[in-house]
């Protein structure tokens, strides 16, 4: 092993015993736990003699620590000791000495390795400087996600027997319904159920979710309102198209529950006649319009869940006519036209070829002007670095709340003997430390997979470089997946008439390396 600081020999292995005690008890004795531990540490660094193993004289003891979090003052000193070079093992007496949190954990596992640092747990033989230690780890991993995974499993089994028993499972509350937290389940909510009715009459009377929508805006009701544990205040928007829709189809207004493609008895009284219900629900399919539209892309809409109205913020969707049984005319049709009405957008309809064509030669025009290129690799930086921040704060956000989680723990677990309800808090607690480590470790991969992404002058140009010979050689369906590849969004104002691209980073990476999708 090579030295790092000038300090330890070719074949010296310099070993850091690091200790821990979650509680304070019996830290004053002579020979506590932590000395304990320590020298079983020792004598399996004296059993490594011939290795070149050595024990450093420095103690790294942390008693009265939890090992749920990483706030603890010896544990941040080895660290520091470890990045400064000073220590080539780290030695415990159980893995759960050092953490007993998977990202903690697997954080620390990631600094070790990047400083070439091993790990050791003498009494259950782990030991990262061999292949049966680092199998060990990963083995331990992926045990932790089966059990993340596992319990989803368990709180959707749990959902499912509520809806069976016909119980209210949780979720957002509807309109024409209170939720009762001491139960929890649904009560009526008398005013709210009048417009409920009256929402149910209008849509039978107009036979139109347009022609409802309009009416009531015009009486000016609104969706839900309600507010969280937490304070926030949601729903109270105006109604659309698709809030209608999902209203009218809500079996909860007739006292049933639903489960996927299962439907039981609610245990909450009903708000809607069954006989009425059914007559809306025919009326729903009767006017219903698929037309295949989301089945596949047969027209070959090359912007199709790419496209979107400027002004609206919703996407465009894709639509055709055709005259004589002949000719085609293909259009992209703003989603708030559609459901709330023509007046309501300004950009409403745009010819299909047109759009089409004109991002395809703004593409292409990339490749010819530096100065464009320039712009375009700028946005295509900026998108990335802009997400890289907002993950970098989600992780310093994950782990001040991982702290003061733990800070609460500590208190709860100190007066335990005065609270009755300490172990429901503590579970509480810890639940909401694991989502937060789970919160983080998400957050630390996307910031990682950002941070490759970010792209290159050379990246742009070769992409660019790729994209005019092929594009004409494929056919619409090609081009259609080339545009998902390359773009993330593109914004129309038909008030202004302009047009914005934003491209996707890892789009142009992979064009680079010939990426083109079959």
């Amino acid at each position: 092993m090579n030295g790092r600081n000038g300090t330890n020999t070719a074949s010296e292995i310099r070993c850091a015993i690091y200790t821990r005690k979650s509680t304070d008890e019996g830290l004053d004795q002579a020979f506590n736990s932590l000395d304990a531990q320590r020298e079983s540490a020792e004598a399996y660094i004296a059993s490594q003699k011939a290795e070149g193993w050595v024990c450093l004289p420095d103690r790294y003891d942390d008693g009265g620590f939890t090992g749920g979090n990483m706030d603890r003052p010896a544990l941040a000193r080895m660290m520091a000791d470890i990045e400064d070079g000073r220590i080539d093992c780290v030695v415990v007496y159980k893995v759960d000495r050092l953490s007993r949190s998977l990202m903690d954990f697997s954080r620390m596992m990631a600094t070790f390795e990047k400083h070439s640092v091993s790990f050791v747990s003498v009494t259950q033989q782990f030991n990262t400087t061999h292949s049966m230690g680092r199998l060990t780890l990963n083995i331990l991993l992926s045990f932790a996600q089966f059990e993340r995974e596992l319990v989803s499993e368990r709180t959707r089994d749990k959902i499912a027997a509520s809806r069976r028993k016909g119980k209210w499972a949780g979720g957002r509350p509807i309109l024409g319904y209170d939720i009762d937290r001491s139960g929890p389940h649904l009560v009526v909510n008398d005013k709210e159920a009048k417009q409920v009715r009256a929402i149910f009459e209008l849509y039978l009377k107009k036979e139109s979710l347009l022609k409802t929508v309009a009416e009531l805006d015009r009486r000016g009701w609104h969706t839900k309102r309600w507010t969280s544990r937490k304070g926030i205040v949601h729903g109270g928007v105006p109604f659309n198209k698709c809030r209608v829709r999902n209203l009218l189809s809500n079996v909860a207004y007739i006292g049933k529950v639903r489960h996927y493609e299962h439907v039981y008895e609610g245990e909450h009284d009903a708000i809607i006649d069954a006989a009425v219900f059914d007559r809306v629900q025919n009326l729903l399919r009767e006017n219903a319009r698929t037309g295949g539209t989301h089945a596949r892309n047969k027209h070959g809409a090359l912007l199709k869940g790419l496209l979107y109205c400027g002004p609206c913020g919703l996407a465009m969707g894709h639509t055709y006519t055709k005259k004589n049984n002949s000719t085609m005319y293909r259009y992209y049709i703003c989603g708030q036209a559609q459901k709330r009405g023509w007046h309501s957008c300004p950009s409403r309809s745009l010819p299909a070829p047109e759009i089409e064509r004109f991002v395809v030669e703004r593409i292409r025009c990339i490749g010819r002007d530096a100065s464009l290129l320039s712009e375009t690799l700028a946005q295509a930086r900026e998108q990335e670095e802009s997400q890289i921040r907002e993950f970098e704060q989600e992780c310093r956000a994950a782990e001040r709340e991982q702290k003061r989680l733990s800070r609460d723990i500590r208190s709860v677990v100190r007066d335990a003997d005065a609270d009755p309800h300490a172990a429901a808090r503590l579970v509480d607690l810890q639940d909401q430390q694991r989502n937060e480590e789970l919160r983080y470790t998400q957050n630390h991969q996307r910031l990682e997979m950002a941070r490759s992404r970010i792209v290159t002058r050379e990246d742009m140009e070769t992409a660019m470089a790729a994209f005019d010979p092929v594009w004409d050689a494929l056919c619409p369906r090609e081009q259609a997946r080339i545009m998902h590849l390359l773009i993330r969004r593109v914004e129309y104002d038909g008030g202004k008439g302009t047009v914005s691209i934003t491209f996707r980073p890892d789009g142009i990476k992979t064009l680079t390396k010939g990426g083109v999708p079959a």
